[in-house]
């Protein structure tokens, strides 16, 4: 049995402004203890970059520049996206079980939240961008045309991101184990992400495919690339693009078929 395309998106306009108000709730409820507020989204990151610039630095013997940025740009831009991607499906993931008392009153399309809670962690994620932007300006990244090219990888993580979001959002209804395996999992991607070491390592000791079946580390080489003023690798944008439409495909066919069920395991 097919999807109900029309079905899908007059729902989809019906409970729009609902979508809005989950997205703000799920960033309130993020930062209600917090002093700083959002202002931790611009702080964390800086922070976590310093931490990583000098670790790596003293350890690895790694100054000046890496892969055509400075080192520190080069960290901050790979610890960027794979924090999005990480609080995105981590997010995503517990969406339905922790809005179950919601779920078993009201009527609401259930793909709703997965879908605010990986829109809150993009929103997140566009406003430490600043941080980016500022830190490349401070050691004079040059800029260039390819920098507007960002947004492109920026989409396909936000694609990637939907797509194994309703997968495991799904999966975690029946399988609560998943929260504690897509840790590890996660810790496993990010190794794999070349996100505080250069690539050519792993290359040359005949490793590089680890990196090459990483979807996440496509985006993050492609988003570095632009920085960098380099231009996109076309292989791995394509990759990454395949990866996020299978996704896409699978996890709206696997929660359209599963969701009636959701009320039973909840």
């Amino acid at each position: 049995m097919g999807i109900p395309k029309v079905h899908v998106i007059a729902n989809f306009n019906k409970y729009k402004y609902l979508l809005s108000q989950l997205v703000v709730k799920d960033i309130k409820l993020k930062y209600r203890r917090s002093y700083l507020g959002i202002v931790w989204t611009l702080i964390e990151p800086l922070l976590t970059m310093i931490v990583l610039t000098m670790v790596f630095s003293a350890f690895l013997g790694r100054d000046g520049e890496a892969s055509g940025m400075p080192f520190p740009v080069y960290i901050l831009a790979g610890r960027l996206l794979y924090s999005f991607f990480s609080g995105a499906t981590k997010g995503s993931m517990k969406s339905i079980r922790s809005n179950a008392a919601m779920i078993k009153k009201v009527y609401v399309p259930k793909y709703m939240y997965p879908l605010a809670s990986i829109l809150s962690n993009f929103l997140i994620f566009l406003i430490s961008l600043i941080v980016l932007l500022g830190v490349a300006v401070v050691l004079k990244v040059k800029p260039t045309l390819w920098m507007f090219a960002a947004i492109v990888p920026i989409l396909l993580l936000l694609l990637m991101c939907v797509g194994t979001g309703l997968i495991l959002s799904t999966m975690a209804v029946f399988f609560r184990d998943l929260e504690y395996l897509w840790g590890v999992a996660l810790m496993l991607i990010m190794y794999t992400c070349a996100i505080f070491y250069e690539p050519n390592r792993l290359y040359k000791n005949g490793y590089g495919w680890l990196l090459d079946i990483n979807p996440l580390y496509g985006v993050i080489r492609n988003f570095r690339n632009c920085i960098s003023g380099v231009g996109f690798h076309t292989p791995s944008m394509i990759y990454c693009l395949s990866f996020g439409i299978v996704t896409i495909i699978i996890g709206t066919i696997l929660f359209y078929k599963k969701q009636d069920n959701f009320i039973l395991n909840l």
